[in-house]
């Protein structure tokens, strides 16, 4: 599953952060630009896919789910 996988790509590029405690990791401060950053390249490597600036908002960031949703929408 998606979801699956992008926590486990996560979880190893970034053990300090529990991508499972929140469904707020934007909001809540768990994730900063650089992360973020990081995380883009992550996915864009990985899936292949290229994440527009108008994609990086909060709702796309703040929880692994948001981001699994929003990899198969720029896969598709």
């Amino acid at each position: 599953m998606l979801e699956e996988k992008i926590l486990e790509l996560l979880s190893e590029e970034y053990p300090e952060i529990d991508f499972t405690a929140s469904d707020t990791l934007v909001d809540d401060g768990l994730l900063d630009s650089l992360t973020i950053t990081g995380i883009i390249a992550t996915l864009t490597m990985e899936f292949g896919v290229i994440i527009p600036y108008d994609e990086i908002v909060e709702e796309n960031f703040n929880s692994i789910a948001g981001l699994a949703r929003m990899v198969e929408r720029l896969q598709a």
